[in-house]
């Protein structure tokens, strides 16, 4: 295979994010991952050029030596035996199924069965292809992993070897791992939802991969796509995890040196308890412990894998994103709570599907009730409504799910509920991207870094309706500059809906274009974009510089200037200029390191500008246009197009580049798109043009000839030359403008007998025959009414044709009658004509106004043809004059002459393209000569032939060349017209008519023949039949296709006669414009006047303003004003229009009836839920009025009324069955603040392994009974144990400990007064929390802290105080430990005996200790008592007082002296002052008591 070409190559790069590891968690990373994965991903796609079986050969040696697999390695007979009745193994595995070493392991004999032990890890030996026999699936990737397989390990395999793109967004999708049915609408709309969000937003989907449940619902979602969508299969990535000691029919799957493909059989008949895998998983990963038939060995992969994708970025355009994760739920059971309440616990955003059963029916139906409201007997009730085996659940497990349950209804934000039939909510893409941002917009974030993560989120998955409806509201006031980086990253991956919405949000293209900017875009062209090749060959032609200056950008403006000049033409000056060796190096891109911290991930802007540095463009819309466009990245060229200034000049321009660009683009599909883009350009500068000439003609016309400095000092009028823009060229205000040109100062009215009588007789000019468009030259009879008249480009081209008439007759008079061996006087008169046109010809081809150099101007002057043609009989004549003069070759010199004569005659040609009449027939003909070329190739092959073949037949031995020329080339060509040799059939024979020998100069040398017969002795009957070949294919076959190629390209100028007739015309207006009046040879006159002014009185050239206008900046500025004000009405003509289709108006008609019906069923929801809602508040009444009754009739009662007789019994109190309201439904229930501790209870203790005994809600309270409770008992040993109490469960240890006292340097006194002590160990005063024992805390009892709010007055720069609304805000000093997702307030444990706790020690030096001491005992208490935190238990808590330490001036000398001894002792530590603000990211009870403190001091919070 040929080596593929540089831009082969960058077609075939990644154009998607860059992946940036933040951080690598998982053990036995390989060494060979460590290499910087921007280029794994250009390897990745370079992949591509290989065959597929390097590629085989690469995967089947990587894997091997990177993933393992599990094997038992000592057989141990079960009790238990497999399905066929066969003895297994403990592994589960048979007899047969083990390695031999394992059935004769004698190093374990005697050993129990240890799976730590006798399961090892060997090289796997099933991976590659996957085929699922008889379903025409397309092939899929599998490979079988061990459970303790590195998630970076798979990770890379998935974005390496099996070239997955890095997600957008992570869907992890759980629940029933059996069949359950759904309603067939629930199921459409979880199969459409899915789809959309994950192939909209460039999703990976994981599940369990098999062929049941929620797996099944998932792959047959897949499957529906990909037969009705239009889009590739490839699109949807769904990874299936899977054991794979439970997949059936796994024996296919095993290949030592890969599968590729492996064929699989999915066989549900016969799989038993062993499930198959699911055939609409593109890519699956089977975990393997070793075992056989145990289900859930891969959920703490599956579990590791989503956090190590998770804690991934991508990066694009200086902007970085985490990649999210969601968890969808459908049905469950008792293993899909866990998971809930695990990613719940984690953070991960969870969808829970109403309607699809069991679980997720349960979470759904409580979902929206306040916590205190779900209790115990709730959740059996509701286990019983959704469960058939209730049995199963215990009184323990079903106080376990209340305390799950209630811990993931606590986090609202994080649980979305979709309940398809409420509010008219009919996209589950929607609500799984709006649960995202929901968790996003729950999480504490720093300033209003929450937005930009959620704006990042909404860019990455390329959802601008979810950025309307969720980003863009009037809860946040974006700042321009806030949306740069996202401007630039929504360019750079080509999303022009952003584009526009940013635009419409208040990005100004002025501030947000810089060089900076600009450069940091170019850097980040598509690989696959041609002007990126180009660029490349610009960069690569500067070494020496490269090596000269290592610290300049290897990219600056001036290549891109380089290549554009390259495309729009050497007529306009670089777009951007070279710097010069004086100018301050910049910085390589992006400049400067600006760092957004977005969750954790560090973020490089190149928007951001240092201070006092100006790198602003000339024009930023230019620049942001022709970036877009060279990429042929139509939206968003057109967007930007639509708020350019200059717009009729910038789309003629885009025009020129997509045209240039598709010359040289090798791909036909790009280029014909190039092409087709760059007429639509044409047609918008054509409408905006239209628009103005309508407007104003004189004003259009200006628009015409001005000089553009943004465009490379250029016009419009030029550059639509240049590129051959003829539409525009034809239209009527240009052609109008090119008319006035041609007649000069003279009106347009005027006919030419007029101008041509007053040519003849002068003294008519002075009449009332010619008039001007200037009244003062219409009223004037003196010189300046002369000049104007022979200025007129018209007459001087008239005056022209005379005189070259008369120098055709001339020169043919002398050729005919007066060539004498001594030149005439007429003769004399030629050289002098000729002389002057020669003087003309220099001054043509030396005239450069523009200052372009010589050699440019020369290469313009000779690409005219007919230049060259003037150029070609100017020499011949000089080459005829010197024969001419010499006495030796007169004939010759006069033969040369009469050949000039032709050349000067077909100049006649060129003379009369100005007629709309011959004008077209010249093109043509000129057209037709291009055909007749390629015509005589095909001619010449069959001349030739015919010519050889006949002259080698009839002639023998023809020594002579020329007479073998005549009879092979020139009788050949004549017999074609009718001229057929007559001793070609030897009818004509005629032996006297040619000589024998050959030695006869004038005759043909004879044929073969018969001397002693006088006939020819040649086969008469081969020449005859060649003959009749050769007129057959010569006069019927190739004239008829030169008829043909003259017919269609007489067809294809007669369609486009006009606009070729008036784009041919400009040449010569504009000659005719700047050439001198007097015509030749009295041009002369003129030459003299112009070679004094260049050559002694040192007067440079200047161009005539009537094609290139440079206007004044005042003019200039309120002419594109205008052009501007009208390219608006254009563009709402073209929205007018477009709406006016008949498709368009269908396609609207469509979506309002769509929106008719969504609007219809929301009114049908909510007069539903009015419904319900005024049920219940009529049930509720009548529950009221009822237990009114009751007490009246009591009261009444215990009167004495109604003594002896039996009161009526009321009606007992059914209580209404729990109604799953909608948000719409009833008011939203918003919990109160927790009557219990929470963190105290989650139930997995800090930092162990120990897990809390389940505590709901209600069970928390002592005085509840709890007959169940039996928690663990777990004290964790210290480092510090001599100040900490003793270890273990033993009385006689504890008896020694004094609580609700002073136990020597301890405190144990509660703020909330006396505890009580039950067996030796104090009570929890709040309640249960699942766990005895100390934990990881130091005493028994109440652990006191200190929390020191530190606090001053935020301040702007000119030391004002900065206020939100009418209210001040705080700045806090808090600190962070480099372990810590949160920050903290500077305070903590304090050691028995000490008053700062260790923590504040840590962040001030010492000398400051006794300072600070004394600032706490001024300081303002704000809270004292309990804290709830996730260290406590039944017999130990903390408790804490907060101290309020305020500066309330900036100057104060103890602030001062704080910020001067503010110093991190520990590395890990790190501090800063903080804006006070409800999101600010501290822990729960932090905040609490932040709150108190800004409430003190009225401040913002």
């Amino acid at each position: 295979m040929e080596p593929s070409s540089p831009r082969k190559l960058g077609r075939m790069q990644e154009d998607g994010f860059e992946l940036q590891p933040r951080r690598t968690t998982d053990r036995g990373l390989v060494s060979n991952l460590r290499r910087s994965t921007s280029s794994l991903f250009k390897s990745r796609r370079l992949q591509s050029t290989f065959g597929n079986s390097e590629k085989q050969e690469n995967l089947s040696s990587w894997i091997p030596e990177n993933i393992m697999k599990k094997e038992c390695v000592y057989f141990v007979e079960s009790s238990k035996m497999s399905d066929a009745g066969k003895v297994v193994c403990m592994c589960g595995y048979t007899r047969e199924q083990h390695l031999e070493e394992a059935i004769k392991a004698h190093v374990f004999q005697g050993q129990e069965w240890d799976p730590r032990k006798h399961i090892q890890e060997m090289p796997t030996d099933a991976f590659g292809d996957i085929v699922f026999t008889g379903l025409g699936q397309k092939e899929g990737k599998y490979v079988r992993v061990s459970q303790d397989t590195p998630s970076s390990v798979i990770y890379h395999l998935m974005t390496r070897h099996w070239g997955l793109d890095v997600p957008n967004l992570l869907i992890s999708v759980t629940g029933g791992a059996k069949n359950f049915n759904m309603k067939p609408r629930l199921k459409s709309t979880f199969r459409r939802g899915l789809v959309k969000v994950a192939q909209t937003t460039g999703a990976w989907i994981i599940t369990g991969g098999s062929h049941t449940g929620v797996m099944k619902q998932v792959g047959e979602a897949v499957r529906n796509f990909s037969l009705s969508s239009s889009y590739k299969e490839g699109d949807v990535i769904t990874i299936g995890v899977a054991t794979w000691g439970t997949v059936h029919n796994r024996e296919s799957l095993v290949h030592p040196t890969g599968g590729f493909p492996a064929e699989y059989v999915l066989d549900e008949e016969g799989q038993g308890n062993l499930t198959c895998l699911d055939s609409n998983h593109s890519h699956f990963i089977l975990v393997d412990d070793g075992t056989h038939g145990r289900y859930g060995v891969e959920i703490p992969l599956r579990t590791r894998l989503e956090k190590f994708i998770s804690e991934q970025t991508k990066e694009r355009g200086g902007v970085a994103i985490k990649i999210p994760i969601a968890c969808m739920v459908l049905e469950g059971g008792p293993g899909t709570l866990q998971t809930i309440y695990n990613a719940i616990t984690s953070g991960i955003p969870c969808v829970i599907m109403a309607g699809s059963g069991r679980v997720a029916d349960v979470i759904a139906q409580v979902a929206n009730l306040p916590i205190s409201e779900i209790t115990v007997s709730l959740i059996q009730k509701k286990l019983s409504m959704f469960f058939q085996e209730m049995d199963i659940f215990r009184e323990i497990r079903i106080v376990e799910w209340t305390k799950k349950i209630q811990d993931i209804v606590r986090r609202r934000q994080l649980l979305t509920v979709f309940r398809e039939d409420k509010d008219g909510q009919q996209d589950m893409d929607v609500a799984i991207l709006q649960a995202l941002l929901k968790a996003s917009r729950s999480h504490d974030h720093f300033g209003h870094e929450n937005w930009d993560h959620q704006l990042k989120l909404a860019v990455a998955w390329n959802r601008v309706d979810i950025a309307r409806s969720e980003i863009f509201t009037d809860e946040r006031q974006w700042k321009p500059s806030d949306l740069h980086p996202m401007m630039a990253a929504a360019l750079i991956s080509n999303k022009p809906d952003f584009v526009k919405l940013f635009l419409e949000n208040g990005v100004h293209l002025k501030e947000f274009v810089t060089q900076d900017t600009l450069l940091y875009l170019y850097e980040n062209l598509a690989p696959s974009c041609l002007f990126y090749f180009k660029l490349q060959k610009v960069l690569a032609e500067e070494p020496k510089r490269l090596a000269s200056a290592p610290g300049v950008p290897r990219l600056q403006m001036h290549h891109v200037a380089q290549v554009l000049r390259e495309l729009l033409g050497d007529f306009t000056k670089p777009l951007y200029p070279q710097p010069q060796h004086s100018d301050r190096p910049r910085l390589s891109l992006p400049v400067p390191h600006i760092k957004l911290n977005v969750q954790g991930v560090s973020l490089r802007s190149p928007c951001k500008q240092s201070p006092g540095h100006v790198t602003s463009t000339m024009d930023p819309v230019r620049d942001l246009l022709i970036w877009a466009i060279i990429q042929n990245r139509q939206e968003l060229a057109e967007i930007i197009w639509a708020q350019s200034q200059d717009c009729t000049m910038a789309a003629l321009a885009c025009s020129k580049l997509l045209k240039e660009l598709s010359k040289e683009e090798e791909d036909t599909d790009s280029s014909e798109e190039m092409l087709a883009l760059a007429e639509e350009y044409e047609l918008k500068a054509i409408g905006v043009f239209t628009e103005c000439y309508r407007k104003d003609e004189d004003r259009a016309q200006k628009l015409l000839i001005r000089v553009s400095e943004a465009w490379g000092k250029t016009t419009c009028l030029k550059l639509a030359l240049e590129a051959k823009h003829m539409t525009f060229v034809s239209h009527g205000g240009v052609q109008a403008f090119l008319t006035k040109v041609w007649w000069g100062q003279l009106c347009v009215d005027n006919g030419l007998w007029r101008v041509t009588l007053c040519m003849l007789v002068f003294p008519l000019v002075f009449t009332g025959l010619i008039s001007f468009r200037e009244k003062r030259l219409q009223h004037e009879n003196g010189l300046a009414r002369v000049r104007a008249f022979f200025n007129a480009p018209v007459v001087i081209f008239l005056l022209n044709i005379l005189s070259y008439f008369a120098f055709l007759w001339l020169f043919a008079y002398v050729l005919m009658v007066d060539f004498q061996a001594t030149p005439s006087w007429r003769e004399c008169v030629i050289y002098c004509w000729l002389f002057s046109l020669v003087c003309e010809e220099a001054r043509q081809l030396f005239y450069d106004p523009d200052g372009f150099g010589l050699l440019k101007v020369a290469s313009l002057y000779f690409s005219n043809f007919w230049n060259k043609l003037d150029v070609g009989a100017i020499l011949l004549f000089i080459a005829g004059l010197t024969c001419r003069l010499i006495p030796a070759t007169l004939y010759t010199g006069r033969v040369i002459l009469s050949l000039d004569f032709i050349m000067f005659c077909l100049r006649l040609m060129h003379i009369f393209t100005v007629s709309r009449i011959l004008g077209p027939k010249i093109i043509i003909v000129k057209r037709m000569m291009k055909d007749i070329f390629f015509f005589l190739f095909l001619l010449a092959v069959w001349v030739v032939s015919f010519g050889v073949a006949k002259q080698a037949i009839l002639i023998h031995n023809e020594s002579r060349v020329d007479w073998i020329f005549r009879g092979v080339v020139y009788h050949s060509y004549l017999t074609i017209f009718g001229q057929i040799p007559a001793y070609i059939d030897g009818v004509n024979f005629n032996p006297e008519q040619c000589s024998p020998n050959g030695t006869d100069p004038y005759k043909p040398k004879c044929p073969e023949s018969d001397v002693t017969l006088h006939k020819p002795a040649f086969p008469e009957w081969l020449t005859v039949i060649l003959l009749c070949l050769y007129l057959l294919f010569t006069n019927i076959l190739l004239l008829n296709v030169l008829i043909a190629m003259f017919n269609y390209t007489f067809q294809q100028v007669q369609e486009h006669t006009d606009q070729i007739w008036k784009f041919q015309r400009h040449d010569l207006i504009v000659e005719y414009h700047g050439r001198p009046p007097a015509p030749p040879p009295f041009i002369l006159l003129n030459h003299v006047q112009l070679l004094v002014n260049r050559v002694i009185l040192k007067i440079p050239p200047k161009r005539h303003t009537q094609l290139k206008d440079k206007l004044e900046k005042k003019e200039e500025a309120a002419l594109l004003s205008w052009e501007i004000y009208l390219k608006e009405n254009y563009l709402q003509n073209q929205q007018y229009q477009l709406k006016q289709r008949p498709e368009q108006r269908i396609q609207d008609i469509g979506n309002k009836v769509d929106t008719m019906v969504e609007l219809l069923d929301v009114d049908r929801t909510k007069r539903s839920g009015s419904l319900e809602q005024r049920l219940t508040s009529l049930e509720e009444q009548m529950a009221q009025t009822a237990r009114a009754l009751h007490w009246i009739v009591r009261a009444l009662r215990d009167g004495g009324f109604g003594f002896g007789m039996e009161a009526p019994a009321s009606a007992p109190q059914k209580a209404p069955e729990e109604q799953d309201l909608a948000p719409g439904s009833r008011q939203k229930v918003e919990d109160q603040d927790d009557l219990y501790h929470v963190n105290a209870r989650h139930l997995l203790y800090p930092s162990s392994p120990v897990p809390r005994f389940p505590v709901p809600d209600e069970k928390v309270p002592w005085e509840m009974e709890f007959v169940i409770y039996d928690p663990p008992f777990y004290t964790a040993e210290r480092k510090d144990k001599a100040v900490v109490d003793p270890v273990g469960s033993s009385l006689e240890l504890l008896s020694k400990i004094n609580y609700n006292t002073m136990d020597g340097l301890v405190d144990r006194r509660s703020f909330h007064g006396p505890y009580a002590v039950c067996d030796g160990l104090p009570l929890n005063p709040m309640g249960r929390t699942g766990l005895r024992g100390r934990g990881s805390l130091r005493c028994f009892g109440p652990n006191h802290a200190l929390h020191p709010v530190v606090t001053r007055w935020r301040r702007n720069q000119d030391g004002a105080v900065c206020r939100k609304g009418i209210k001040k805000i705080l700045e806090v000093l808090v600190i962070k430990h480099s372990l810590s997702e949160h920050w903290a307030l500077p305070g903590g444990s304090r050691e028995p005996g000490e008053t700062l706790p260790r923590k504040l020690k840590c962040v001030l030096q010492q000398e400051f200790w006794p300072s600070f001491e004394s600032l706490l005992k001024q300081g303002v208490e704000v809270y004292k008592g309990y804290v709830d935190d996730p260290r406590n238990t039944d017999n130990a808590w903390i408790e804490t007082v907060a101290i309020s330490i305020h500066f309330q001036d900036q100057n104060d000398v103890d602030l001062k002296q704080l910020n001067s001894h503010l110093h991190s002792h520990d590395p890990e530590v790190s501090f800063r002052w903080q804006v006070v603000d409800r999101c600010i990211p501290l822990y729960a009870n932090h905040k609490t008591i932040l709150q108190k403190v800004a409430t003190l001091f009225g401040a913002y919070y």
